[in-house]
Parts: structure tokens; C-alpha cells; sequence
């Protein structure tokens, strides 16, 4: 039987009259009136009993209830709140509730918590049924776990967002979110205190919106296009229509272009569908040479369910990138830094990042300082992967790139290489350190840029420019090798007060010198596979290190065919 939300509420105890005062204030106020008979007394006592019998039985309810949500997480929680606001329903706004299941249909979308994935979809079928009680404690516990994960985000998320999935079973949000939950209720501004829990920047906006156009499509007819070898200008398509079809859903074939490509009776890969392939290929990364090979069609086969998931993770990892007037941006997948310096873009440059089995972590720090003309303390993996394999093969290897051999990470004494017998030695087992010195050989280059952490990552330059050219620079041990480190060095220490001329004088000399910044800017290394461009384009790239396999097929199945069900 269909029930409204406001007749939902005769099924719970509801306190018909709650005392103001405790009854030994009463007490004391009655004797400054009229002393009242004993029936009124013993009336008063026996009201004031039956009160604290409804509120018990309440919270029996309460439980009750909860207890056939098998989602949900909090009952003393959801007893407290509902017995300070009287017993009333908390989603009664529909603007409110729907404006929560936005937001928690977007963390759903993204594949991190098959939690919040069950919460979200039995939200929607209590709403689809009129199940008013279930909807309401259901969508409270669910803003506590929500609210929960949004604070939690700057500290957990990235192992959350990148690999772990959210925890199901999150703390109690903290005690001041508590407050200020409580205080929203009492001021009838629960749907001001949602907005806030959403992201208010450009960023995470955009990608939302790219959802949403996105959705409208994947009911469309989505082919498959897949032709074997290189499609050039001149060959001859096996299914053209799937290609303008897919084009066309995507955006890089206008409507009108693709009608009119159609009745044209198109059968050979022609000069307009090349341009909108160059147009699709710089979305995602590839060379916009116009020519379909294997990474282009692997892209144009990408199901706009995925591509929907991909954008709803990259919304959520938004989140942890808060903007600021100065701060240096290195996107890991895209191998790209930009820099911004009081909210002006000043420099973009391309990175080389870490290889699959070294990545280059999630982290957020600032340049600290410049070091010009640095010594490379080689770390201990790399000297035992990398470096003495070589030298035991060729005992010139080390002297030849400038390396010398110190006895320990605390001293600074030199053993002469040719002392060292490499036939007895072992890499694994090696008892020094190596560090190499400054010059055309050195893998730091000509410039360095310390960032305080515990990882000993930073960005320098490097010696090895023609890796840039690649479109795929995941070369590195982890560190970040920066192409244009000497406008960088320039601009940050510039920003700091350092002038133009001091800064060529520096670079002309061989000496090491540290320079600290006395503006710190702000640094991210992130790691965003999908967002929007300032020309409105939504960009996909490559995911390097397999952080957006989250989430099962067949849970994101079934996610969008309850989702596009409705």
C-alpha cells in the first residue's frame, strides 16, 4: 500500500507532549503559585512517566527499523538525532533529498565503494515504493557515512581513489560536523548543509556537466568499430557508420557533419572523418596524425558506461586538488606540469614521470628550493638495480659518469674505485653509498628543485632531452624530470625576489649552490585520467598505473542498468 511521507510518520511513537523543564523545576515554580491539588500532582507525575515511556519505545523503533537495513551503519547515531528533532522526518524536501542522491550517485558512478553503490540504489527503490520510514533513516545514516568520507578524503584519499576502495565501515564523522548537522536540522537548512558537502570548483563542476552529456547519449545506439592494420586517407571502411555513429556521440563529428557525411554514401576513409579522428586523438592523448591504429581504435571502442565511470572517479580524485593562487600542477598520466603564479598560468612544461614498477606517488608538497649544479645522491635501489650491474661489466662505468664511491650515508669519505675487488662483490650486499658530481653526465641536470616529503621525490632536469618527444614519458625511478627546469628555475626564483641577473650569474658557474624560495609554491602531483580543458573538451588519458581499475564489470553493469532504468 502506497504511503505519503507525512502519514509515515503515524507509525512512529511520536512524543505528543515533551516537558520544557525537568519536574523538579516544575516543583520549585509551584511554590511561588497556588498550591495545586494532589490529583494534578499525581496527573503531572504520571504525564511525565508516559513521556519517558514513548521516548524508550522510540528508540526501540529506531532500532527496530534499522535493523532490516542491512546498510545501515550508525543506530545509536540515528537514535540521538531523530529523538533531539522530535521524531520528524528529515527528507521531506524532495529538492534536498534529490540533491543528496546527486551527490551520492556521483561516488556510486565512480566505482570506490560498493557500499555507497548499495546504499544509492536502495535509496532509489525505497523512493520508487513509498517506503517513506526505511528512505528516511536509511538517507541519514547514509549523509553520516557520506559526510564521513568527505572529511576523510585529504588524509585517506590516496589509498581510497587509487587502489583500495573507500572502507565500508567509516568512523563517525567528527564531533564539530556533528554541530554543525544538528544546527542545520534546527534551522531548517539541512539542503544548505548538503550543497556544502559538494565541491563548488570549476573542475569537479565540469566534469559533472560532461556526465550528464555523456548520459544522454549512451541510450543512443553505440557500435562497435573495429577494422585490422593502419586506416589511412584512401582505405576502404568495412562499417563506416559505426566510426561517424561514434564520432558523432563523442562530439568530434558535429551533427550536420555527420548527416551530411552519411548521405554522401561515404565508403573510404575521407579528409573530414581524418579530421575528426585528429580531433578525437588529441582528446586522448595520442599523436594527431589522423591515422587509426591499435591505440586509436582501443580508445573508440571504450563503452560510454566506461567512460562515464572514468569521468565520476576523476570527479571524486578532483576532491583532493584544492586550487590556489600559486601552485605547480604535475599531472602523472598526462606528463605535463603547469604552473600558475597569483592565479596567472605562467609556464607549462612536459615531465617525464615514474615507470609502471617505480611510480611516481600522489602527493601534495611545495618547492621548497632551487639547487643549481646538484651532486645526485644515487638512492639504494637504483644503485643496486641500475647502477652496479654496469659496473661489474664494465669497471670504467662508474669513473666514466662521474661516480664516486662513499663509505656511508653519514660520512663523506671516498673509496678509490679501484680498490674495490667487483668480482667478490655483491650488489645486493654492497656496503657504500654512490653520488654522483655535477656536470653534462649527471641525471639531475643542471637544476633541482627540493620539495619537503618522505618519499625523496622532486622535479630536476635532465641530460636525456630526447625522451620528450615521446608521447608516453613513464621513464623515470619515480622522481619527475621537468623539460623546460630552466624557465622554471627561473620564474620560481624570480617570484621570490631573486632577480633576473643573479639567476644568470648562478647558471654560469660549475659550483653547487641551494637557493631557498622565500614564496613557497604550492605543488600536486596528481593523477587525473579524465578532465575538461579550458576550451569545454573532455580529455581521457592512458591509466599508467592501473589506478582506475576499481571497480568489477559486473557491478558496473549493474549499476547503470538500475541507473538508466528510471
Amino acid at each position: 500500500m502506497a504511503m505519503t511521507t507525512r502519514s509515515c510518520i503515524g507509525l512512529i511513537p511520536v512524543l505528543v507532549t515533551v516537558l520544557a523543564v525537568p519536574l523538579s523545576s516544575a516543583v520549585l515554580a509551584n511554590e511561588m503559585e497556588p498550591v495545586q491539588p494532589l490529583s494534578s500532582r499525581a496527573e503531572l507525575e504520571e504525564q511525565f512517566s508516559e513521556t519517558l515511556i514513548q521516548q524508550k519505545k522510540a528508540r526501540q523503533w529506531i532500532h527496530e527499523v534499522a535493523n532490516n537495513i542491512n546498510t545501515i551503519r550508525y543506530v545509536d547515531q540515528l537514535a540521538d538525532l531523530y529523538h533531539a528533532v522530535g521524531f520528524v522526518p528529515l527528507w521531506q524536501d524532495s529538492f534536498t533529498a534529490n540533491a543528496f542522491e546527486q551527490q551520492l550517485r556521483m561516488v556510486a558512478l565512480s566505482g570506490v565503494s560498493k557500499n555507497f553503490t548499495q546504499r544509492y540504489t536502495q535509496l532509489k527503490q525505497y523512493k520508487n515504493s513509498n517506503d517513506w520510514r526505511q528512505y528516511d533513516l536509511l538517507a541519514t545514516d547514509t549523509l553520516f557515512a557520506y559526510m564521513s568520507y568527505v572529511e576523510g578524503l585529504p588524509t585517506q584519499g590516496k589509498q581510497w581513489l587509487f587502489g583500495s576502495g573507500v572502507d565500508a565501515r567509516l568512523p563517525l564523522p567528527s564531533e564539530s560536523a556533528m554541530s554543525g548537522l544538528y544546527s542545520a536540522i534546527e534551522r531548517d537548512q539541512l539542503r544548505h548543509w548538503v550543497d556544502r558537502l559538494q565541491p563548488s570548483d570549476e573542475n569537479y563542476t565540469q566534469l559533472l556537466l560532461a556526465i550528464e552529456s555523456l548520459e544522454q547519449v549512451a541510450n543512443k545506439r553505440w557500435p562497435v568499430f573495429y577494422q585490422r592494420g593502419i586506416i589511412r586517407l584512401g582505405t576502404r571502411l568495412k562499417d563506416p557508420d559505426a566510426l561517424i555513429t561514434i564520432l558523432e556521440n563523442l562530439g568530434d563529428l558535429r551533427d550536420f557533419e555527420a548527416e551530411q557525411i552519411r548521405a554522401a554514401g561515404v565508403r573510404t576513409y575521407n579528409i573530414d572523418l581524418a579530421n575528426a579522428v585528429k580531433n578525437f586523438q588529441q582528446r586522448h592523448g595520442l599523436k594527431p596524425d589522423g591515422a587509426i591504429g591499435p591505440q586509436t581504435r582501443q580508445w573508440l571502442a571504450l563503452s560510454p558506461q566506461s567512460r562515464i565511470q572514468v569521468l565520476a572517479l576523476n570527479a571524486q580524485r578532483s576532491r583532493m586538488w584544492p586550487e590556489a593562487p600559486s601552485m605547480l600542477i604535475v599531472n602523472i598520466p598526462n606528463f605535463e606540469m603547469n604552473l600558475w603564479l597569483d592565479n596567472q598560468h605562467v609556464l607549462d612544461s612536459k615531465v617525464i614521470v615514474g615507470r609502471p614498477s617505480r611510480r611516481t606517488p600522489v602527493m601534495s608538497t611545495n618547492v621548497a628550493s632551487v639547487v643549481f649544479n646538484p651532486y645526485w645522491n644515487v638512492p639504494m635501489s637504483i644503485m643496486r638495480k641500475d647502477i652496479l650491474p654496469k659496473a661489474q661489466r664494465d669497471r670504467s662505468y662508474l669513473h666514466r659518469n662521474g661516480f664516486a664511491v662513499i663509505r656511508s650515508w653519514n660520512s663523506s669519505e671516498q673509496i678509490p674505485i679501484h680498490t674495490i675487488d667487483w668480482r667478490l662483490m655483491n650488489a645486493k650486499s654492497f656496503p657504500y653509498r654512490l653520488r654522483q658530481k655535477p656536470g653534462n653526465r649527471n641525471a639531475l641536470g643542471r637544476f633541482k628543485f627540493n620539495m619537503p616529503n618522505d618519499q625523496a621525490i622532486y622535479l630536476h632536469d635532465t641530460p636525456a632531452k630526447r625522451l620528450f618527444a615521446k608521447e608516453t614519458r613513464a621513464f623515470s625511478s619515480g622522481c619527475v624530470r621537468v623539460e623546460q627546469a630552466d624557465d622554471l628555475a627561473m620564474i620560481l626564483l624570480n617570484h621570490s625576489g631573486v632577480t633576473e641577473q643573479r639567476v644568470n650569474s648562478l647558471k654560469s658557474r660549475t659550483k653547487t649552490k641551494t637557493v631557498g624560495l622565500q614564496h613557497k609554491v604550492k605543488v600536486h602531483l596528481i593523477y587525473q585520467t579524465a578532465w575538461v580543458d579550458k576550451q569545454g573538451l573532455v580529455n581521457y588519458r592512458a591509466d599508467v598505473y592501473d589506478y582506475d581499475k576499481l571497480i568489477s564489470p559486473s557491478q558496473n553493469r549493474e549499476l547503470f542498468t538500475y541507473s538508466y532504468r528510471e
